[in-house]
């Protein structure tokens, strides 16, 4: 099975890339570099070809997918900054990123007959409630710029294409990139007080374990829809910060102990407006994981463990 993979420069694409590889499967990397060497800390991607592919430009999409003839394509590359994305200046360019470059890949995957994966979000929907939210749900009404851009995309992929998966994730860390552990571990180490948000709900995504699932997933034919988090429960993010200072601290890094750095929890409203609304509500329902035979992801503990681990912490 060749694989051809987008945003390898990102977390997720980097994670997907190193899965096809354990597993001995082709794999093509593309991501807007003209090459591709590894990232920034010396964890380099295995081996594998890589290929400049611009998704906003609709002929090099059609050259590169073309050229490559892959069976399936995991559509990771994507317009991820949030706040940046409300821009007047910058609307345009995230719609090109997500919703139109998405088309150009589902389009051609459709000349190709091939299978399509697309990450997609919690952000298609309005966060509001205590449900969580169903992979099949169509009660659609995005918060912002971002969102909205995304949900463009997922319909690209749905109403161009049969053999698609759509995968909702929240909340990604992963080792290539920044993400909110990393930045509550730098802040833990410059600060004794640190005020979290603690009425948005939702689980963590490891990239690494994601990763795994989407290989399985793309070995089969059970296309539709996926919503795809870490187990372990529903947390807020006043809560994941509090653990991830307790395993910090288990681990030896005395500047996180409860004794010396104080998490304090705080509403949205209180911790002050971003230029994006967020989501309160950002519970997925993943059941339908098991039910179609995929194994579910590791508790988001378990990941936030090893992922301590895997970063030199």
């Amino acid at each position: 099975m060749k694989v051809l993979v987008t945003g390898v420069a990102g977390q997720l694409g980097h994670d997907v890339m190193n899965e096809l590889a354990k597993r001995g499967y082709e794999g093509i990397g593309s991501d807007l570099a003209p090459e591709y060497g590894g990232i920034a800390d010396g964890s380099a991607v295995t081996e594998m070809p890589y290929v400049p592919m611009d998704i906003t430009d609709a002929a090099c999409v059609e050259r590169v997918l073309s050229g490559a003839a892959p069976d399936v394509v995991v559509h990771c590359a994507a317009w991820t900054a949030v706040d940046l994305a409300e821009d007047d200046d910058k609307v345009e360019k995230v719609r090109l990123v997500n919703a139109k470059g998405t088309e150009h890949i589902a389009l051609v995957c459709k000349k190709l007959s091939c299978k399509m994966v697309y990450l997609s979000t919690d952000y298609v929907f309005d966060g509001q409630g205590e449900q969580p939210w169903e992979p099949d749900c169509k009660d659609y009404k995005p918060l912002n710029v971002y969102g909205q851009t995304k949900l463009e995309g997922e319909l690209a992929v749905s109403g161009n294409l049969d053999k698609y998966f759509i995968v909702r994730i929240a909340w990604v860390f992963g080792l290539n990139g920044k993400n909110f552990i990393k930045t509550m571990l730098n802040l833990g180490k410059t600060h004794d007080t640190i005020r979290v948000v603690s009425d948005q709900i939702g689980t963590p995504t490891y990239t690494y374990d994601l990763a795994r699932l989407l290989i399985d997933m793309i070995g089969t034919e059970k296309y539709g829809y996926y919503h795809a988090t870490n187990e372990g429960g529903y947390i807020s993010w006043y809560e994941f910060t509090k653990e991830i200072f307790r395993q910090a601290a288990a681990l030896g890094h005395e500047e996180y102990r409860e004794d010396k750095l104080t998490v304090i929890p705080v509403t949205t409203a209180e911790y002050g407006a971003s230029k994006a609304k967020r989501p309160f509500n950002s519970r997925l329902d993943k059941s339908k994981l098991s039910e179609n035979g995929f194994v579910p992801l590791p508790t988001w503990q378990d990941a936030l463990e090893r992922y301590l681990r895997e970063i030199g912490f």
